[in-house]
């Protein structure tokens, strides 16, 4: 199951090409189709998938039978085959990132306790974890503010960063970009990315298409280089490190095509919020997006990605763009070397991944847009999909206050699993409320409706894109120029993805004026766009508290749901970099800035939009000042960091020093006693049921996630160990704490469990007493008494984004199997990677058939022969009244791979053991 053999390449497609004068070896598409029939109007994105099988074909997790259901896709445009894909590496921000160091770790503690030498453990696959999710915007406008947010940053993450710190130096294939230089996605495309991967196997230097998985959902942008990547759950992206592949149906695809170009002042941030509300309505769920036709000619790689970026805002899987000369372009810009263009360039002709004019694949489903028709946008006020024109905004949000529209979905609880502080109980309601007075630096004013409270230039999604960062830039020159002023109660700052941006801003003479203004560096971070925004003025709160106001923020980020961005912010408007200096200016959204002035010159003259609104030829010209010097100077030092982070002491050791004094990191036990054969599973004896669920019981429901209160069982915790209930920070936060993070699974406020009636949250009877209780606290009275535990479900168990404490979590409380009606796929392959076994009711029958109230004992029998995929199980229930009933259950152990997972306890359990048998 390794991915380091060759090939068994049963379609003979070896072959070689001579790139940068060298000899190159790969799979090849052109002969596969020899034998296999015409794949040139498979989708590009499948191709990469299908290159995949061919390079990984082993007889077992790939075979013949999966090959042939990419080409039967072309017929059928759709395919129920699961395949299992295997990424060149693997990307994670430091949020989700860290329980898989913590895991690492603890695999090298397992090895040591088992007498080998723990420097065995190191991810097989290359990884890239960027420091981006922990910056917030404490201080802003002033020179000062970058170096005072890092400091308090260093500050506030001390332990987390210790423990990457450590990791950095201790593993090989595993790179750490420390905090203050850039964003993962915008890194991962000035930099990181290859375009084509290479490695050294059995003598042959193999090419291939580089692909990846990370643990943000907005690994996606990386598809604007030709590279296919998506977001997952942390268990898989740990599978993926170790080696592992990461299980997948074939996709259906949606091709996007695009024609001609946009109009002089639009910008590729409108562009993108139309393409995500013409994705939103046509529905591309659990589908990659492809995008085609001759208007990607001349957009720019920069334009892709912002698109691309914003794959999860309009739902697909991935939103990817074949290689051509504007890839090339872009890499040369970017400092990649030149032998790495010229193998991108011939192995992309050679596979058919180039793209060619005129060239349309066949696909699932295809919608078209007309660059030239696009308009000047905004998207809110809470959800990225819904545009409003430029010209209006004012009568969107005065029919929003008439109307006092309520919440739309609550999609809280994703934005908090990929880290930020994403604010809990804000008012939804959007009631009219009248001016209150303002004081701000001496001066009095008033903060009325709409106003614009925070505005900030933030997020990969647009500070990757030159053309709008020099659009702002020059929209501040001419402003600073004419004598406007950003608005007193606007919060403003700058955190762009990359320090490149910095470098261009200066070169083009812009960050002087955007100072001015108030658009100082805070820091190289995700800040406003993932709800880091940091506190308003204590003039501004007030005045928005006294008068309940409903006030705005502006930024050009790709987020923006209800309590995103601050919990004082009722809406929030996603908007290029220029548009949000102008609305900066202008400091209220309750405006139509294509005729109402921004504000007044040095002679009280009005100026409008237009008068600062930069031309394409102007906006050229700057990003002309954009140098490949630039990349090469800020990339050649990117794993170094600061003096701070150099300065951080770690020990040199193999293992990690766990302290007992940390509530952020602390030593799982999931390798405790391991030895180097599993021991042989037994049945399920007298299992009690830990919670009787209904359905679509999420991975949201079941994960840790968000804020939590001093009376549940983790605020107690961190209590007991000393850490005051403000200083609690997210269950997210803590994900290196296995402590925090148990005590927070089935623990979500909005959770029923049938056992108990009407009664929602995190609680269960504890049987044997009949007691009320949390669901944490009656689980490890179960452990003590030595008491097996099942779930028991309805249908589309572990719906939902994918979240690897959903799975840990379940397992630490001492769940052997879960009993449901269906499952979802990851969550169903994320329990088996934890070693909880995914049981299913044959059809018509389930709880409520079977009269289930959560006081029976359940016995589950045929787990103790061989284990084998899909197999029958026998279930016995026996009741209260010592009456028994039986059914048969099918075991959702779906492929031979699973199978080998689940009798090791885990694949991380798996990995371990076979590293010690080839050690």
């Amino acid at each position: 199951m390794s991915n380091e053999s060759l090939s068994k390449d049963s379609l003979n497609t070896l072959s070689s090409l001579d790139a940068g004068g060298k000899t190159f070896h790969y799979y090849s598409l052109p002969k596969a189709a020899d034998t296999l029939g015409d794949l040139n109007r498979l989708p590009f994105s499948l191709k990469v998938l299908m290159e995949n099988l061919l390079r990984n074909e082993d007889g077992t997790t790939v075979d013949r039978s999966h090959i042939d259901a990419m080409v039967q896709w072309m017929k059928d445009r759709h395919s129920e085959t699961e395949i299992q894909f295997r990424p060149a590496r693997v990307l994670m921000q430091d949020f989700t990132g860290v329980p898989g160091v913590v895991d690492l770790a603890a695999m090298r503690e397992a090895v040591k306790a088992a007498g080998k030498d723990p420097a065995m453990i190191n991810p097989l696959s290359p990884v890239d974890l960027v420091i981006d999710h922990s910056v917030m915007v404490d201080k802003f406008g002033d020179a000062s503010a970058f170096k005072d947010n890092v400091t308090i940053e260093m500050e506030r993450n001390q332990e987390r960063y210790e423990f990457l710190r450590w990791g950095q130096q201790a593993f090989d294939n595993f790179r750490v970009v420390p905090p203050g230089t850039g964003i993962c996605h915008q890194v991962n495309l000035e930099y990181l990315g290859k375009t084509v991967w290479q490695k050294d196997q059995d003598g042959k230097t193999i090419a291939y298409p580089d692909t990846l998985v990370g643990t943000d959902s907005h690994t996606t942008m990386i598809n604007g280089l030709g590279i296919l990547g998506w977001g997952v759950g942390g268990i898989e992206a740990e599978a993926a490190m170790l080696g592992q592949p990461v299980s997948m149906l074939i996709p259906e695809v949606v091709g996007f095509k695009i024609t001609g170009k946009l109009r002089e002042g639009i910008t590729a941030t409108d562009l993108v919020l139309t393409v995500t509300e013409m994705l939103r309505k046509k529905g591309v769920v659990g589908k990659f997006v492809e995008f085609y036709g001759d208007g990607l000619k001349d957009m720019p790689v920069a334009d892709r990605a912002t698109i691309a970026n914003m794959a999860p805002e309009y739902g697909a899987t991935c939103g990817f763009f074949p290689v051509d000369e504007q890839t090339i372009k872009y890499m040369r810009l970017t400092g990649r070397e030149e032998e790495q263009l010229e193998l991108v360039e011939a192995y992309a002709k050679a596979q058919g991944l180039w793209r060619e004019p005129g060239h349309e694949p066949v696909y699932t489903d295809n919608l078209e847009l007309d660059m030239g028709e696009v308009e000047a946008s905004l998207a809110g006020p809470k959800r990225p999909q819904d545009r409003v024109a430029l010209k209006n905004m004012k009568s969107s949000f005065e029919l929003l206050m008439e109307t006092a529209e309520g919440p739309a979905e609550n999609r809280k609880a994703n934005l908090e699993s990929e880290g930020g502080q994403t604010a809990v109980g804000v008012d939804d309601s959007y009631e009219h409320h009248a001016s209150q007075p303002l004081e701000m630096n001496g001066e009095k004013s008033r903060l009325d409706p709409g106003a614009v409270v925070i505005a900030a230039i933030t997020s990969c999604t647009n500070t990757s894109n030159p053309s709008v960062m020099m659009a702002a830039g020059l929209i501040a020159q001419k402003a600073v120029e004419k004598g406007l002023e950003t608005k007193p109660w606007v919060k403003t700052s700058l955190a762009p993805g990359s320090k490149v941006v910095t470098d261009y801003l200066k070169v083009g003479g812009f960050q002087d004026d955007l100072d001015k203004l108030g658009f100082n560096l805070v820091g190289y971070g995700c800040t406003t766009c993932i709800g880091n925004s940091g506190p308003l003025p204590d003039a501004v709160e007030k005045a928005i508290s006294d008068g309940d106001l409903t006030v705005a923020s502006v930024l050009s980020g790709n987020r923006n749901f209800e309590g995103r961005v601050h919990p004082l912010v009722k809406t929030n408007w996603l908007a290029s970099p220029p548009l949000v200096v102008a609305y900066a200016l202008a400091g209220n959204v309750r405006l139509d800035l294509s005729k109402d002035p921004l504000g007044e010159d040095k002679d009280g003259n009005p100026v409008y939009l237009q008068d600062l609104w930069p031309s394409q030829q102007e906006i050229a010209e700057a990003v002309e000042k954009v140098k490949t010097d630039m990349f090469r100077k800020e990339y050649a030092e990117v794993f170094d960091g600061d003096a701070t982070w150099k300065s951080i002491k770690v020990p040199e050791s193999k293992v990690y020093e766990w302290s007992d004094k940390s509530t952020y990191i602390q030593h799982p036990p999931f390798f405790e006693g391991l030895k180097e054969e599993p021991d042989a599973i037994d049945d399920i004896k007298d299992a009690n049921i830990l919670a009787l669920l209904g359905d679509s019981v999420t991975t949201d429901h079941i994960s840790p996630a968000g804020s939590f209160k001093p009376d549940t069982p983790a605020g107690k915790y961190l209590q007991e160990h000393g850490v005051e209930p403000k200083d609690f920070n997210s269950y997210g936060s803590r994900r290196g704490n296995h402590e925090v993070m148990m005590r927070g699974t089935f623990a979500n406020v909005r959770i029923k469990n049938e056992m108990l009636d009407g009664v929602e949250g995190g609680f269960t009877k504890f049987v044997p007493t009949g007691d009320q209780m949390a669901i944490y606290d009656a689980a490890m009275k179960y452990q003590e008494q030595g008491t097996p535990l099942v779930v028991v479900a309805g249908k589309e168990y572990g719906t939902g984004s994918s979240r690897d404490w959903a799975a840990k979590g379940t397992r630490l409380l001492g769940v052997k199997a879960v009993v449901a009606e269906s499952y979802e796929r990851i969550h169903r392959s994320n329990l088996i990677g934890m070693g909880v076994m995914p049981l299913q009711f044959p059809e018509g029958t389930d709880r409520k058939s079977l009269k289930l109230t959560g006081e029976e004992t359940i016995s589950i029998e045929g787990l103790s022969g061989e284990i084998k995929p899909g197999q029958t199980l026998t279930m016995t229930v026996k009741y209260k009244d010592g009456s028994t009933e039986t059914c048969e259950l099918k075991s959702r152990i779906d492929t031979a791979n699973e199978a080998v997972y689940f009798k090791h306890g885990g694949i991380l359990h798996y990995v371990v053991r076979e590293m010690l048998r080839t050690a």
